[in-house]
């Protein structure tokens, strides 16, 4: 009899452990990155005023109250790019968010010029779209820890394709397993890592860093290699990036991040 009850207690223990420890794994964040196309100096400033003055507002009144907004650091002569990054904590947040501002009042005002613009005088060429979801081993994104003024901040983006999507889940298996957590430890002060759910380049998973500067990115990434080398070489991990894309970044004087 007291095997049996012996038995049914340690039962119960592991399902309540594994219950809670269902319950206590953190739902993994949805992520929009809008990528503005400029043309005209006049392009970027009418854009600026409406994410500065009309859409950042509507969205921390929204509550979502952190908002990141970049520029490359490299300048384009043919081309202006704005980044915009916006997390939700559902997928159903995205779907809802044109309703909410269609029915904000001070959005509409603040942003009409940008909204009412005429045809020909559109303020970009046009606007990109891609949808990530957050990594197992970071759900949720992350306001670096930086003591530079924004103006210093080196941040990077990355985006790393793949030649099917068997091999990119693979290397977001091998970020969930390995490179996030060294990542963390080297305080590479990430603010997000998704897998692209939605875009024009798929398959493929970005995620930004960020650095006081340009020296302590080169540092970080030293220190990142000696770590990286130790587990880039296992047959599991092999060719499961065909591509690797990285832009350097700095974030705009009213970004969020």
């Amino acid at each position: 009899m007291k095997s049996t009850l012996t038995k049914l207690l340690f039962l119960t223990v592991v399902l309540i452990a594994a219950s809670t420890n269902v319950f206590a794994a953190k739902a993994q964040y949805y992520y929009q990155l809008k990528v503005y196309h400029l043309k005209t100096p006049e392009q970027e400033a009418i854009v600026d005023a409406y994410l500065k003055d009309a859409f950042i507002p509507a969205l921390h009144r929204s509550g979502i109250n952190s908002v990141g907004v970049f520029k490359p650091i490299a300048k384009d002569t043919l081309e202006q790019l704005v980044y915009v990054f916006i997390p939700f904590k559902k997928m159903d947040d995205f779907l809802k968010l044109n309703e909410t501002l269609e029915k904000d009042k001070q959005y509409l005002a603040a942003g009409s010029g940008y909204l009412n613009a005429e045809y020909s005088a559109a303020p970009y060429t046009r606007v990109e779209s891609i949808i990530l979801k957050a990594f197992s081993a970071m759900p949720e994104f992350a306001i670096p820890k930086l003591t530079t003024p924004k103006s210093e901040r080196v941040y990077e983006l990355r985006s790393y394709e793949a030649a099917t999507e068997n091999l990119s889940i693979n290397k977001i298996g091998m970020f969930n397993d390995y490179e996030v957590e060294i990542f963390s430890k080297l305080n590479f002060n990430a603010i997000f890592y998704g897998q692209v759910v939605s875009g024009s380049k798929m398959p493929n998973l970005m995620y930004m860093t960020t650095f006081n500067n340009k020296e302590d990115r080169d540092k970080h990434w030293v220190a990142f290699g000696e770590d990286y080398k130790k587990i880039s070489g296992l047959p599991q991990y092999q060719h499961n990036v065909s591509k690797n894309v990285t832009l350097f970044v700095y974030p705009t004087d009213y970004s969020d991040l």
